[in-house]
Order: structure tokens, then C-alpha cells, then sequence
């Protein structure tokens, strides 16, 4: 079968429309945490959506190659979301909801229809990129989580603070409310993660 005759063809094209829409829901979201100060969040969701960014480049490449001519128009029928306002929190919890939408319903669909129309290499790629969206949502979720229940900068236990501007470092429950050597805000202490999207 010609990937441009299959139902792989279309789930492609509607993956890279979801990564791309993703890519842009995330850069929106950057942009609220920043009005709210909050830096080095922000920062973390730039890198999340760099990383969708990189989902819908090679998803792309796939549908670039499926035929020699140029490609007019792929009509693609699938729901995308548009829930998020400009409310940092709920929107962080939101996009966790997408990213498990994704990491467990949509793309093991794909993954499986790749398979069975005999697209090994593309079934790799889906299967590579759940792996990726998993950590998406973890990251997400630890990041409502914190933010929640008033644990972004405030711990149990003492833990080191450090200035992602400066690299000034401290030992405390609780991060300063300004760098006292460089000045900076809150939002720009080097966050405590479990998961791996950290800066």
C-alpha cells in the first residue's frame, strides 16, 4: 500500500495538526505565565512546545514524502481542543487532559492503524512520541500540583534555591521573593521537579 492511499496518510496530517496547535496553545501559555511572573515556568512550557514543535516536523516529513508531486490539500477530519482562557493554573491542568488525550486514545490509534497498513517506521515514530507526551503531561500535572497547593517555592524540608539569572544559591523552605544579588523576581528560581522538563 502507497502511504498516500492509506488512512495513515490522514492520521498523519491530523497529528500535525494537533502538534502544530498544540505548539501554538503552549506559546499562548508561555505568554500568560511571563505577564504573571512566573519566568522559569514559562520557560518550561517554551520547551514543551519546542518539543511539539518537533512532533509536527516530523510528522510532516512523513506526508512531505508520501508523493513526488506537490501536495495541493489533505482534507482531514478530526476535533482539536480550544479550552484554555487566559488562566495560567487551569490552563496548565488542561493541557495535562490533551497530553493524556493524546499519549493514551489518539496516537496508540494511529500507532496501530501505522502497524497494520504496514508503516513500521511511522507506528516507531507515534510509538516515540507517546513516550514523549507522557512526560508532557507529568510535567504538566507536577506543575498545577505546585502551584495549587503553594509548593512552587515553598517546601518541607530545606532544599536549595537557585537564581537561573545569576546562579545565586541558598538553603531554605521557602525562595525569596527577590534575588538579593541580581534583583530578580520569584518567577526566576530554577524550579523543584520530579519530572525531566526542568530549567
Amino acid at each position: 500500500m502507497k502511504l498516500i492511499e492509506s488512512e495513515t496518510y490522514h492520521n498523519l496530517a491530523r497529528a500535525f495538526a494537533g502538534e502544530c496547535q498544540a505548539h501554538i496553545r503552549y506559546m499562548f501559555m508561555e505568554y500568560g505565565l511571563k505577564q504573571e511572573g512566573y519566568k522559569n515556568v514559562a520557560a518550561i512550557v517554551d520547551k514543551i512546545s519546542y518539543n511539539e514543535f518537533n512532533h509536527a516536523r516530523m510528522f510532516y516529513t512523513f506526508l512531505s514524502q508520501a508523493s513526488k508531486d506537490t501536495i495541493d490539500n489533505v482534507d482531514i477530519m478530526a476535533g482539536y481542543p480550544f479550552r484554555e482562557k487566559w488562566d495560567v493554573l487551569e490552563n496548565l491542568k488542561l493541557a495535562a487532559e490533551d497530553e493524556q488525550e493524546e499519549a493514551e486514545v489518539v496516537y496508540p490509534a494511529f500507532r496501530a492503524k501505522a502497524e497494520e497498513e504496514g508503516f513500521a517506521e511511522i507506528a516507531k515514530l507515534f510509538d516515540d512520541i507517546i513516550m514523549v507526551e507522557k512526560g508532557h503531561k507529568e510535567t504538566f500535572l507536577e506543575l498545577y500540583d505546585q502551584m495549587k497547593n503553594g509548593t512552587l517555592y515553598k517546601k518541607d524540608k530545606p532544599v536549595v534555591w537557585r537564581c537561573a539569572d545569576c546562579g545565586y544559591e541558598s538553603t531554605s523552605t521557602e525562595a525569596w521573593d527577590e534575588c538579593p544579588v541580581c534583583k530578580a523576581k520569584r518567577g526566576a528560581i530554577v524550579l523543584h521537579l520530579k519530572s525531566t522538563q526542568q530549567v
